[in-house]
């Protein structure tokens, strides 16, 4: 398959023509409408080291079922106790700079560049990207990112400086969105650590349909009611 080079226009090509791998365009820009364009065709954007701008439609596609939530044990006495104040869209441009920032053991470096910065915190302002912070004594120590279009919820990247900071805040947005109807949450690749909470892979062509039966729902998820525990 070709891989196609974005112009101006906010067409994308479509995703089946996607590389074995995923990989379906480069270039272009990460201006408001053409992010929204790219989730509601099941498109993201992960910049290559040598590629500042790449688009991606992988097959198959990883996500959680909020219905289908594990949450382990150990962590769910973490949330009990309410070590952590959570809160949401509190400091999104800082949970954004502190995924970017906060070193992982497993990546040697980031995805999130200073444009893909800067087109999600104009995402965020259009009001179509969110955040979940987790704070102790007043200190922002985990957090998490996403896309939020009609009733699904696209996640984008997490980080914590304590343990379980970023767990609990992913745990309790997903049984928040659970509780206002949210059906699915994209996960993009498959990873260990989300397969933990029942996070599972499914073909493209069927995470394709599902989000075009919950992005048009008229009654989009509310995210000033959402409430964490």
């Amino acid at each position: 398959m070709p891989i196609y080079r974005l112009n101006n226009s906010i067409i994308f090509p479509p995703t089946d023509h996607a590389e074995p791998y995923g990989l379906l365009a480069v270039g272009g820009d990460v201006r408001v409408e053409r992010l929204l364009e790219a989730y509601r065709k099941g498109i993201f954007p992960w910049p290559l080291d040598d590629v500042p701008l790449a688009w991606w439609s992988p097959d198959p596609r990883f996500v959680l079922y909020p219905s289908k939530l594990k949450v382990p044990k150990s962590l769910d006495r973490v949330l009990r106790k309410q070590i952590f104040t959570l809160t949401i869209d509190h400091c999104f441009s800082d949970v954004i700079h502190q995924c970017r920032s906060v070193k992982r053991p497993d990546q040697p470096g980031t995805w999130i560049t200073s444009q893909i910065k800067k087109g999600y915190i104009a995402l965020h302002e259009a009001g179509h990207a969110h955040s979940v912070e987790a704070w102790r004594e007043g200190k922002l120590v985990g957090g998490l990112y996403g896309v939020s279009i009609g009733r699904c919820f696209f996640g984008e990247s997490m980080f914590a400086v304590e343990p379980d900071a970023s767990k609990c805040a992913f745990v309790s947005l997903v049984r928040a969105l659970r509780a206002h109807g949210c059906p699915l949450i994209d996960c993009q690749v498959h990873t260990d650590h989300l397969e933990r909470f029942g996070a599972e892979e499914i073909p493209r062509a069927q995470f394709l349909q599902e989000i075009q039966n919950h992005l048009q729902d008229a009654e989009a998820i509310n995210w000033k009611t959402l409430k964490l525990n």
